[in-house]
């Protein structure tokens, strides 16, 4: 058979293959790394993950068919995720998106070149993740969590709810919340405003947690604050247990918190924040620059109130708290 002839006869032959098999031949499958310093078993993480596809679907990008996602899960390890984003990075992806700071700056040991993507991560300029939020330079961009008047907002539904407060401690893990003094100079000028005292205490287990809630409940008056952390996230169950234990109003970051039986929540609504970054991700995949893309702030909040709770504290919610809120669970 002649070169010619055999040329058009491969042509006619895929010709006659059926559609979504010559597409399927001819679309370029992309590849997406996800790197989330949560656990795989929590609700509320899959609650995420499902608006993370669900909204990449609506942009037309579908896994196993124009795109595969790779994720890892740290759940708040710090070593798992320098393991994980390594082994994310050796995939070779077109992009990765990392969810929270100790993902970011694990990913970024790794690689300069690949783009990441990161939300939920507080003030990435000062922890060196980006030049600036409106220039990010490098191939890092994304969303941050942090907003200055957090501060006083948790302080004013605090003192809304449990007006009698004379005292806060604000619990934490330094490891996995590099960022806190930005968020303790904020509650602190909040806190001075209205006279009440602020106390930050350092947790690194459940026996430190239990440590510094038991602590705070020993005084009348007293409230408790659990700042963005993902070694927090991790934890609270221990900590919404604690705090039912020794009658602490609690006020708290992310809506699941208290969907889970904690007082009340106030922060940037988690969905919308993960669904505008796959905007980004779209945008990365369709050529944009991540130069060209800069780091934005939240734009809506959620505050969850749990009636139940408040009852069992024998806190009265007042009507006009419960008017703003997004969501009362009874």
């Amino acid at each position: 058979m002649k070169r010619r002839d055999l040329l058009a006869l491969l042509s006619i032959a895929c010709f006659l293959l059926p559609l979504p098999v010559r597409a399927q031949q001819s679309a370029q499958i992309r590849r997406l790394g996800v790197l989330l310093n949560l656990s795989e078993n929590d609700l509320e993480a899959q609650r995420l993950v499902t608006a993370f596809r669900e909204e990449l679907t609506r942009l037309g990008w579908a896994d196993g068919r124009n795109l595969r996602v790779d994720y890892r899960w740290t759940a708040g390890d710090v070593n798992r995720a320098r393991v994980f984003a390594k082994e994310l990075v050796e995939l070779s992806p077109d992009i990765i998106v990392g969810y929270g700071t100790p993902s970011v700056v694990a990913l970024q040991r790794e690689t300069h070149s690949i783009p990441i993507v990161f939300v939920l991560v507080a003030d990435p300029v000062s922890q060196g993740i980006v030049a600036s939020l409106a220039h990010p330079g490098g191939n890092v961009t994304g969303f941050q969590d942090f907003e200055i008047s957090l501060g006083t907002k948790w302080m004013e539904v605090l003192t809304e709810i449990a007006p009698n407060i004379k005292r806060v401690t604000v619990i934490f893990n330094p490891k996995t919340a590099p960022y806190h003094p930005l968020y303790l100079r904020a509650m602190e000028k909040a806190a001075l405003s209205i006279a009440v005292e602020l106390i930050a205490v350092e947790v690194h287990d459940d026996a430190e947690i239990e440590r510094a809630i038991s602590d705070v409940g020993r005084e009348p008056n007293d409230g408790l604050f659990v700042l963005p952390d993902t070694f927090n996230r991790i934890h609270h169950r221990t900590i919404i247990a604690l705090a039912d234990r020794y009658r602490l109003p609690a006020v708290y970051f992310s809506p699941f918190f208290a969907r889970e039986g904690g007082l009340i929540s106030y922060g940037p609504d988690e969905i919308d924040m993960v669904q505008r970054t796959v905007g980004y991700v779209d945008r990365i995949l369709k050529g944009d620059k991540v130069t060209d893309l800069p780091v934005q702030q939240p734009t809506k909040f959620q505050l969850i109130i749990n009636q139940k709770t408040a009852r069992a504290l024998g806190l009265t919610v007042p009507q006009m708290l419960l008017a703003r809120a997004d969501e009362v669970i009874e």
